[in-house]
């Protein structure tokens, strides 16, 4: 400080404004009676762009002042709102209050917007340094603030209705942002099923293989997405693999022999005539704890291989939380849905409506099954596989409560399995509360794992990322 009359004000400067497309930087001034809260609530006192970052949450920190000082300094705390991504401060994630020290950053979600905290001298005669621009003046009492302005802080460095070249040509600016932000790929998937789906006209078997594989991948991106994990498309695509080989194997017999054969799970025929609860028991054993199993086993073999291979390809390979037993789950469902459906039911209908009504009739109500089995898998297999899945991942996390985990897992998700396979044969409104209650079950486990995650600062459900 130099001379009587100077005196320094405290700012935030904002590092990382992708807002402003000439890359300067934005201040606020703090005054020393007044808390700011930053957020993508227009009440707050500093307004980020809820489309920039939408790491941030509506009401995300909050600066607030201490008192003063025998000699006058004041200082300041930065303390986190209860955010969903964290307010990290010089890298650490910040769990309460803490004093800020001249040069702190303050970051915003793991990689959201930074802002540092400075001090700026200022002069009442002869300013050495200009003064602050016309934007980000002293912040005025929060409720002052219009509620409807949405940018209050985000200042325009052109005019309203400038127009930039790629303004009128968004593709050449949009970047990383294009196939990060704007689903590009599910696009590019889509179009080439469609231009499949002409090319094969006329084609039934392939078409009903084409629609079966898009909806199958649809559904299931839907899944990925949902859980937030990063996972390699090669080990999900071995996963569903290795149950479509087991189905085709003699290890399918040993199945049979054992849950439909020694056990009481031996499924009834069309002829014959049994109550529902006789049929709920057998549906429990032939279906449920029979085909859990079986699609529980790429879980267990990722499991198994990621213990003998070396970092990292432990960590992609095996199953170390929830989130990967819900991923290897149900992707494994996926294989067996595709195979049971394009393998028996569909054969079977397509035969049967064709001996009766002609190969026209039979090919559109073959798919007219793909349709709905594929997309019924969300709530039929991908969700007892996926809720099961949760439970071995649990088991792994928490290892000395294994044997308690995984037995209250298998029999859950079986008795979902049995309730779907009876239900649909006895009432149809009943099928439709299972299927719903199934759907329910699995997002409830991929809550729950998110929340347990040991990586849940990097899943990106929970956080929105931003290029850098």
């Amino acid at each position: 400080m130099t001379g009587k009359n100077a005196r320094q004000n405290a700012i935030l400067r904002q590092v990382s404004d992708i807002g402003n497309s000439l890359g300067s930087e934005t201040r606020y001034s703090l005054l020393p009676s007044q808390e700011v809260v930053i957020g993508r609530d227009p009440s707050c006192q500093v307004v980020l762009d809820a489309m920039l970052y939408r790491m941030v949450s509506r009401r995300h920190a909050a600066v607030r002042p201490l008192p003063s000082s025998p000699d006058g300094e004041s200082s300041w705390l930065i303390c986190d709102l209860a955010s969903a991504n964290g307010t990290y401060l010089n890298g650490q994630r910040l769990q309460n209050c803490q004093q800020l020290m001249i040069g702190d950053c303050i970051t915003l979600g793991h990689d959201g917007p930074e802002f540092v905290f400075e001090y700026e001298h200022n002069h009442q005669q002869d300013a050495a340094i200009a003064p602050l621009p016309p934007a980000a003046t002293s912040l005025p009492p929060a409720n002052s603030y219009p509620v409807s302005t949405s940018t209050y802080y985000q200042p325009s460095s052109k005019p309203p209705d400038s127009l930039s070249f790629t303004q009128l040509f968004p593709i050449i600016s949009t970047g990383k942002d294009l196939t990060r932000k704007a689903y590009l790929i599910p696009g590019i998937l889509t179009v080439v099923f469609v231009v499949l789906m002409f090319a094969t006209v006329g084609q039934p078997q392939t078409n009903q293989l084409i629609v079966a594989i898009y909806i199958a991948s649809a559904a299931y991106y839907f899944i990925y997405q949902l859980c937030g994990k990063p996972k390699p498309w090669w080990v999900l695509f071995a996963s569903a693999l290795t149950t479509t080989v087991i189905l085709l194997t003699p290890i399918l017999d040993l199945f049979f022999f054992v849950f439909r054969g020694l056990l009481p799970g031996n499924l009834p025929s069309e002829q014959e005539s049994i109550t529902f609860t006789e049929l709920l028991v057998r549906m429990f054993f032939g279906a449920g704890l029979m085909e859990e199993l079986l699609k529980a086993i790429p879980i267990l073999l990722a499991f198994l291989i990621a213990k003998v291979v070396p970092s990292p390809w432990r960590e992609r390979i095996g199953v170390a939380e929830p989130l990967d037993g819900i991923l290897l789950g149900t992707a494994s469902a996926v294989g067996f849905t595709l195979l049971e459906t394009l393998g028996q039911y569909v054969p079977n209908i397509t035969q049967s409506i064709s001996a009766q009504f002609g190969a026209g009739a039979g090919d559109l109500a073959g798919l007219q099954l793909v349709i709905a089995r594929i997309l019924g898998s969300v709530a039929g297999h991908m969700s007892y596989s996926g809720y099961f899945g949760y439970f071995i991942g649990l088991a792994v996390l928490k290892p000395s409560k294994s044997w308690q985990i995984l037995p209250i897992g298998y029999l859950t998700a079986s008795g979902l399995h049995a309730l779907w396979n009876a239900a649909g044969v006895f009432n149809i409104l009943l099928l439709m509360i299972v299927g719903i209650l199934s759907y329910a079950f699995l997002t409830a486990a991929i809550l729950k794992a998110r929340a347990l995650s040991p990586t849940r600062s990097q899943n990106f459900a929970t956080r929105f990322l931003r290029p850098k």
